[in-house]
């Protein structure tokens, strides 16, 4: 009888086996991500490349910028998206008001994030009096409608860039709390943190060597998606004018300042318009494909 045949194994006795492709090489592979990581790209390119990219300032009021009776003029050779009511480049204004989303969209976002985490991570880890009292709290912000309460907050306090992104920080964090808390939930009852606790670890080391790590896909899933809605909210909060203020370029603000030309000049609306379509939809793509790539029950679906 012939012996089996057994494949040579190296020398650390281990069988060899085939690395799986990064997240980020799945990532490009995925048409709509990758169409989603070109916009962000050239959004990002744009907004830090502003000043070099037009000759125009973002407040100059040009004494050509205007046609002999005033108006706005459209879009040609010498300002490619034409011109708002005040004669002020619109190309150069989005360029610049894409630092004003970007800069809120990241910074409300991570805060948002980073309580959203903090809040589930306890409730669910400990639970008990104090998972049932942040829970009830997050019940509670849940139930406002999280536009009205951001248009109260920007009401009271005094509108600026930072204010603006605490603010919407503050009604945005309430839906990562109650992902984390359900799946920390979850964890809590699982074995290995079972046996954590029999040889005497502190809750400080399951939740940051145990637990977190195995949040991070959602953490980064959520952090992502985030930030579409933190741009939608700062720019509807810019156009109720409450938001971010003149003459600082916001997109939001943009459409404010220029919605009474809306027929007359139509571009005023229509370019900022599309910049904040075109950039709450690249963050949902390149969320949605992290969440099929980083969650393996949606491995194989796409």
């Amino acid at each position: 009888m012939t012996s089996p045949i057994v494949p040579d194994l190296p020398a650390t006795g281990r069988i060899p086996v085939k690395p799986r492709a990064g997240v980020w090489r799945r990532l490009v592979k995925r048409p709509l991500a990758l169409i989603g990581l070109v916009i962000v790209a050239v959004v990002v390119a744009g907004a830090i490349l502003a000043p070099w990219l037009t000759g125009y300032d973002p407040n100059e009021q040009m004494f050509d910028g205007l046609t002999l009776e005033g108006a706005p003029l459209p879009p040609n050779a010498s300002f490619w998206l034409g011109t708002d009511l005040l004669g002020r480049d619109l190309l150069t204004r989005i360029l610049f008001g894409a630092r004003t989303s970007l800069i809120i969209g990241i910074v409300a976002n991570g805060v948002a994030l980073l309580i959203g985490t903090l809040v589930g991570v306890t409730a669910g880890y400990f639970r008990g009096w104090i998972g049932g009292a942040l829970m009830r709290f997050t019940d509670l912000m849940m139930a406002f409608p999280a536009l009205l309460l951001a248009i109260c907050l920007a009401a009271v306090l005094q509108p600026s860039l930072w204010i603006v992104a605490m603010v919407i920080a503050l009604v945005n964090w309430v839906q990562t709390a109650r992902v984390i808390y359900t799946e920390t939930s979850s964890l809590a009852e699982r074995e290995f943190i079972d046996a954590e606790r029999t040889i005497g670890a502190s809750a400080p080391r399951i939740l940051f060597r145990h637990i977190l790590p195995h949040l991070l896909p959602t953490i980064i899933v959520w952090g992502t998606l985030g930030i579409s809605t933190t741009v939608l909210l700062e720019a509807t909060l810019s156009y109720l004018g409450i938001g971010v203020q003149p003459p600082t370029a916001s997109w939001g603000n943009i459409i404010f300042e220029n919605q009474t030309y809306f027929q007359a000049a139509p571009w005023l609306v229509f370019f900022p318009g599309a910049a904040i379509l075109a950039l709450a939809l690249a963050f949902n793509l390149i969320g949605d494909a992290l969440r099929d790539i980083l969650d393996p029950t949606q491995r194989g679906r796409a």
